[in-house]
């Protein structure tokens, strides 16, 4: 297999630059792309070891933005070997406790105090110092793509009608503008629970941040609040987003909106981030055998409907969704998937 052959070149690399093969080397984690991790013990040491096929993934970006994570005072891995060659990188390893294993009723106002603590961090990055792409129209309409792309019609093999995909445009487009209007700020795309890891110093522990952006800077918080893997209360969200702002204007930000645009914002912003999750838990059953991501559908797919609901410009999305019955739709195919 060619897991098999990369593992058995990642293992031979690994005895070039540690010198010695006297080390573990186990599996640690994947994600949802052609990425994996091992954990690397070696004399009392450990490390966790990227492995990125060069064919898939490009380590540049990680290497980049690690290293302006790091002098932004943000806990990201410490990068001590690589070679993009062959795709592997060694780090240093942040831990095994995610925020994802550790989130509950009494852990999570001090977590994503830590949490928002580095958000702030993140937006004072000087923008002129990056090279990273900007979340642009074009790259928000693609990833929006995959909901009606992947979910809608492969995965339910539901056909819209054309005046539904006129419809679907029209709240894209909207949801778009709302993203563009809002300051612009370093994003790092996918700061969630199974990416921020618990640390004793520093906490928490920044990961996979290679797809980083400029881009609206409600993005990561609804990554954090209205995370796809854990579902918080809307009260508690908005006082979190209150206590975001308060902490803002005390770091001396003069902000030109208020709370109630900014809700707006990020409500509308998460529409847009979790129709790109549902199309992507989709693709990855689909087209990469990977199913594990499917039970966080139901959760992301209501984020969507019950916003949507809220605002006269998207409810017709909401619409959209209960006339073609897409959560009763996914319901049923669950449910054959686990008899089958």
């Amino acid at each position: 297999m060619v897991r098999d052959e990369r593992k058995q070149r990642l293992i031979k690399w690994l005895s070039g630059v540690l010198l010695t093969d006297d080390f573990s080397c186990e599996p640690a984690s994947s994600d949802a792309s052609f990425r994996r991790y091992f954990r690397v013990k070696c004399q009392a040491q450990s490390f966790v070891v990227m492995d990125a096929p060069p064919a898939q993934e490009d380590c540049t970006s990680f290497i980049m933005i690690a290293e302006v994570l790091r002098e932004n005072g943000i806990y990201a891995p410490e990068i001590f070997y690589k070679s993009l060659e062959e795709g592997f990188l060694v780090l240093s390893d942040l831990g095994t406790d995610s925020y994802l294993d550790k989130l509950n009723e009494m852990s999570v106002n001090g977590l994503y105090q830590d949490a928002a603590t580095v958000l702030h961090k993140m937006h004072a990055i000087a923008l002129k110092e990056l090279s990273i792409p900007h979340y642009d129209s074009q790259l928000l309409h693609k990833e929006m793509g995959l909901f009606d792309e992947w979910f809608i019609s492969q995965l339910l093999s539901v056909e819209l009608s054309s005046e539904d995909k006129k419809t679907l445009v029209t709240v894209k487009n909207a949801l778009t503008g709302s993203a563009l209007e809002q300051p612009q700020v370093f994003v790092h795309r996918d700061y969630h629970s199974r990416n921020l890891m618990v640390t004793e110093k520093n906490n928490p522990g920044v990961i996979d941040f290679q797809d980083a952006v400029v881009g609206p800077i409600s993005y990561d918080l609804v990554s954090l609040y209205r995370d796809c893997y854990i579902n918080w209360p809307d009260e508690k969200i908005y006082a979190w987003l209150d206590a975001f702002l308060q902490q803002r204007k005390q770091r001396g930000c003069s902000d030109d909106f208020d709370s109630l645009r900014f809700y707006q914002w990020f409500d509308w912003m998460g529409v847009q981030r979790h129709m790109k999750a549902v199309g992507i838990f989709s693709r990855l059953l689909l087209r990469d055998g990977k199913k594990g991501y499917l039970k966080d559908i139901p959760r992301t797919l209501a984020y969507i409907t019950r916003v949507c609901s809220r605002y006269e410009t998207l409810k017709p999305l909401a619409d959209l969704i209960n006339k073609y019955q897409l959560m009763k739709r996914f319901t049923t195919l669950q449910q054959e998937r686990e008899e089958a």
